[in-house]
């Protein structure tokens, strides 16, 4: 008997900082991505964020998701450990949601989902937006590094030769889909010199 190999799920979450046009591209590759099962779950202020620097409408980008949980719905599938997942992206991340994580406050369903992933050792993935970075956002970052979360800000590769927002959102997201084993496409490597 041959058994299909299911699909490997995977949890984004878009919190209310600045950079919802990384997580609409890592939507868009993920959602093309035939093995891959998105799990998705927008904050007020994710939303309000599309609004401001998307055309995109809420029912577009949550089109590219096979399942969306409201923000309140503590008891989603999500929110359990014993809902097996292959890790979590929060795309943007922000200050408030990064915070409350590395306390272990989980008052929506991202944060409860973010501690879910942490808990069962699964890949963490944050994409934190804000700039410059205080004191009390490096020691959240750097605590929650040390127990293995990834802390992947936004930051511009010079190296890739990049002419416009779209080449580099290609980097950004493209480094974030390496740590799943994805392929983007559209990311350029260093060849070396």
């Amino acid at each position: 008997m041959i058994f299909m190999e299911e699909r490997k799920r995977i949890v984004v979450g878009i919190s209310g900082a600045s950079g919802i046009p990384l997580a609409i591209e890592l939507l868009q590759v993920l959602h093309s991505t035939p093995f891959v099962e998105i799990h998705l779950v927008i904050s007020d202020g994710g939303k309000k964020t599309l609004e401001c620097e998307s055309k995109m409408s809420l029912s577009e980008l949550e089109a590219l998701a096979d399942i969306v949980y409201d923000i309140n719905n503590i008891g989603a599938a999500i929110a359990s450990g014993s809902f097996k997942t292959e890790g979590m992206i929060i795309i943007p991340c922000s200050m408030k949601t990064l915070a409350a994580i590395n306390c272990g406050y989980s008052d929506n369903l991202i944060q409860r989902a973010a501690d879910v992933t942490i808990k069962e050792h699964r890949k963490l993935i944050l994409v934190p937006r804000e700039c410059p970075l205080s004191p009390i956002h490096l020691r959240n970052m750097y605590e929650l590094s040390q127990i293995g979360v990834y802390i992947l800000p936004p930051v511009i590769s010079f190296y890739n030769n990049p002419e416009t927002i779209d080449d580099v959102t290609h980097h950004i997201v493209g480094k974030i889909l390496d740590s799943f084993g994805i392929e983007h496409k559209n990311f350029i490597r260093w060849r070396g010199i």
